[in-house]
């Protein structure tokens, strides 16, 4: 482990965090499809102005705890999303990396982004994510994002990060409700 002075946080080593993120995973008693997470990504697309949002946990894959697409999730020309997606795809591993939120009006314009498997397979133009970090042990438990098939105006970026990081923090509050808890600050 190393002092993040920056973030007044110890951060694990890979491995380490990958283990310590799956233990506080099941003492939150996290990482199944929840009816109320999936409210909380119905309203984040809803604010955010996408078809699809999600609140993701990441282990050796992405478990979306909370769905929310068109139509129940595919309805019309949007495809379906499962519940669970490779760790290789999507961009929610690019901010559990980061720790820090990622806004992506366009994916397109990113070369890094832009050849991701879900530009192809899902038809993903924009994104934006937020790590969901456990305060008390600096812990990256996964995300919240949207995505959607039309990319944004470049202008849009500082509404969207707003949105996102408003519902992160809504969803670590419930977190810790649901725990009997409170972050350390």
């Amino acid at each position: 482990m190393k002092f993040d002075t920056d973030a007044g946080l110890y951060t694990p080593a890979p491995d380490d965090e990958l283990e310590q993120r799956r233990r506080l995973l099941a003492e939150l008693g996290l990482g199944e499809a929840d009816p109320e997470f999936d409210q909380y990504a119905a309203d984040l697309a809803r604010a955010a102005g996408t078809p699809y949002a999600m609140v993701n946990l990441i282990t050796d894959e992405q478990v979306f705890v909370g769905l929310h697409g068109p139509a129940g999730n595919g309805g019309g020309d949007a495809p379906p999303v499962g519940r669970t997606m490779s760790r290789d795809h999507g961009y929610c591993p690019d901010v559990l990396d980061r720790r820090a939120p990622l806004v992506l009006p366009d994916v397109l314009a990113y070369p890094r982004f832009a050849g991701n498997a879900v530009v192809d397979q899902i038809g993903i133009r924009t994104y934006a994510g937020a790590p969901l970090v456990h305060q008390p042990t600096g812990t990256v438990l996964g995300t919240v994002c949207v995505v959607g098939p039309a990319p944004q105006p470049l202008s849009t970026g500082n509404r969207t990060l707003d949105v996102i990081k408003e519902h992160r923090d809504a969803v670590m509050a419930r977190v810790y409700e649901r725990a009997g808890r409170t972050p350390r600050k």
